[in-house]
């Protein structure tokens, strides 16, 4: 087994690594498409690009609610903060998804903005301080995008 020397270049331990950051940064592209042909396509595609952004948004924002299942999970017992938290973004999400997109991508924006206050809360505590800086950057932009897209419905 070899060991691989640190260098100046390579991100620090705490840091997320390359795969994160890209991966991170590619599920923007839907946010930003999305918000972009909001005001851009004909008006008989606009419902399905309303549906695809918000949609995509519940997708993401559940995802950040199951973040905490997965920290819960690390305990026994399970901290009951972090799993009924846990649940409160899906809930949030399926509630934006079926209102009008003008409202329900406002919904998603301040959910996702919600999603990033309780992690910037919760994370120092469950080891997981060194992702905010990344969380904080996708979480203002997919927000962004979704204030976006409501004003473009």
């Amino acid at each position: 087994m070899t060991t691989v020397p640190a260098s100046s270049s390579a991100p620090a331990e705490s840091d997320p690594d390359r795969f994160a950051l890209r991966l991170g940064y590619a599920g923007l592209a839907p946010f930003v498409l999305g918000a972009a042909l909001m005001w851009l396509v004909y008006p008989e595609v606009h419902p399905y690009v309303a549906l695809a952004l918000s949609s995509y948004a519940a997708v993401v924002i559940s995802f950040l609610g199951g973040i905490h299942w997965g920290m819960a999970m690390r305990h026994q017992p399970p901290p009951h903060t972090l799993i009924a938290w846990g649940v409160v973004p899906s809930l949030l999400a399926w509630a934006a998804v079926m209102m009008p997109p003008a409202s329900g991508l406002v919904i998603a924006a301040l959910a996702l903005l919600a999603c990033y206050g309780v992690d910037r809360r919760l994370y120092p505590l469950h080891g997981a301080a060194h992702w905010l800086t990344l969380r904080f950057r996708l979480s203002m932009l997919a927000a962004l995008s979704c204030f976006i897209g409501a004003a473009g419905a």
